[in-house]
């Protein structure tokens, strides 16, 4: 006679119950038994070996099991799904979950490797953050914590964060890589877990870019005007953010950042027509910067051009402006150029 067909029988008018006290696998066991046979035998497929024997060997051994144990312990496993929000998966999560139904030396055992096994993918899957996220990140931490970070990433992917950052950093960067030592298990631990918090899960809940470079790359496309109205809110209600933000916008006016040699390679792919747009109405000194980082035949074309007097849409100027923009950008993320003047290196 199974407990439930007990408890019927006690609410009928039979012997009392013993209200047993339910934890660990004896919930698990009456929770099954409680069920429609068909929906319980759908879970036990999804249990080991071990675990159905577990729970066989409990079910013998419960006894009877009063109806307001029996209730309470539904109503218990009701709320927890009313009330749990979305479920967060951690190691910690998972092994309360064991605690009870799996002996407590085979917890240690089952958690060592499930975190070990966790915690070697965390850096496999950092090479799925854009670098300009890591960048950012590794720009705020200290240089010894950076170089650990990037110790344990895939070389191409370090470089690529490595391009991002500060002269002046990624040379100490650098260094202090050459110099690490053998790091004890529970820093690692606590830097792993640093990285799965700030990269891994603020990477994934932003589904790529984090929300400030999409919103920067948003501002980036608009005008001048606009943009300025935008950061002057920020500004005022998010100073923060906007600090952020502003730290990730690059527009026409940005390529002043830029070293010779960088603008040289930048404007060897540009169109002459998109060039000749791009400088019409140009600041004179930003119009010299680009005329001598253009090669020599296309500057003859760019100046005559410019001199002849005609002139574009004020959107024609600033698509123009945009696209090269846009290339710079998109070769700084690459690595193939870098913000800084070449003299400050």
């Amino acid at each position: 006679m199974s407990p439930v067909q007990a408890e019927r029988r006690s609410s009928r008018g039979g012997d009392d119950v013993e209200n047993v006290e339910l934890t660990g696998p004896k919930k698990v066991a009456a929770l099954l038994l409680s069920m429609d046979k068909k929906v319980a035998s759908r879970l036990l497929k999804h249990f080991d070996e071990d675990d159905i024997k577990l729970i066989a060997q409990t079910a013998t051994d419960l006894g009877a099991v009063s109806k307001q144990t029996l209730d309470a312990l539904i109503e218990e496993f009701a709320m927890s799904l009313r009330t749990g929000g979305d479920l967060v998966a951690t190691a910690n999560e998972f092994e309360q979950l064991l605690a009870g139904v799996v002996p407590p030396e085979q917890i240690a055992e089952i958690m060592s490797q499930v975190r070990s096994k966790s915690l070697q993918s965390i850096w496999i899957k950092l090479g799925e953050v854009p670098e300009l996220s890591t960048a950012q990140y590794l720009s705020k931490e200290h240089p010894q914590v950076s170089a650990l970070v990037l110790s344990r990433t895939p070389p191409a992917y370090a470089a690529a964060a490595l391009k991002m950052l500060p002269t002046p950093l990624r040379n100490e960067i650098m260094r202090r890589m050459l110099a690490l030592k053998i790091v004890l298990e529970r820093p690692i631990m606590l830097l792993e877990g640093a990285v799965k918090e700030e990269l891994l899960y603020k990477s994934a809940k932003n589904t790529g870019p984090t929300i400030h470079a999409r919103l920067a790359d948003i501002i980036n496309k608009m005008d001048r005007k606009q943009m300025d109205e935008i950061l002057t809110d920020l500004d005022q209600h998010r100073p923060k953010e906007a600090e952020v933000v502003r730290g990730l916008l690059f527009t026409f006016d940005d390529l002043m950042r830029l070293s010779q040699p960088a603008l040289v390679t930048l404007f060897d792919g540009v169109p002459a027509d998109r060039t000749i747009t791009a400088l019409f109405g140009a600041d004179p000194k930003m119009a010299e910067l680009i005329l001598e980082a253009t090669p020599a035949r296309a500057r003859r074309m760019i100046e005559q051009e410019l001199a002849t007097g005609k002139k574009a849409s004020a959107k024609e100027v600033q698509k123009a402006r945009r696209a090269i923009a846009d290339a710079a950008m998109e070769m700084i993320e690459k690595g193939i150029i870098e913000i800084g003047n070449s003299e400050e290196e």
